[in-house]
């Protein structure tokens, strides 16, 4: 159903150096890397993850009420990404821990502002 995800970047080099390490921990390659946008994905004909500078030449900003969800493989997996993120510059947005529905989850905002989700079913 998803294609791809694009993301808004002001400092491309910056946050691209950003998702690197994250998607480093979760087994995805970089697929896309130019001086305007990258991207990411697990493998060819698998949805993109992507950031870009605004082709409008405007400022790029965090949507308000928008979240992206990245799958983690256990509570455990959560926690480091979770660590990591926070490691590399990221601002917490909500501790690893159960939440509604069945999952454990943990939130944080990435360099430019965007809120991120790892998450995984409690076991």
């Amino acid at each position: 159903m998803i294609g791809y995800i694009t993301l808004g970047a002001n400092d491309i080099e910056n946050t691209g150096a950003f998702y690197d390490a994250i998607f480093a921990s979760l087994g995805t390659r970089k697929s896309y890397d130019t001086a305007s946008a990258k991207a990411w994905q697990t493998k060819e004909g698998t949805p993109i993850f992507s950031i870009i500078t605004p082709y409008n030449g405007h400022a790029a900003t965090a949507g308000n009420g928008v979240m992206i969800a990245l799958k983690a493989d256990s509570p455990e997996h959560v926690n480091k990404l979770h660590a990591k993120a926070l490691e590399l510059g990221a601002s917490n947005e909500g501790a690893p821990g159960i939440r509604a529905g069945g999952y454990y989850c943990a939130y944080f905002r990435d360099p430019e502002g965007h809120k991120i989700n790892f998450h995984c079913e409690a076991y």
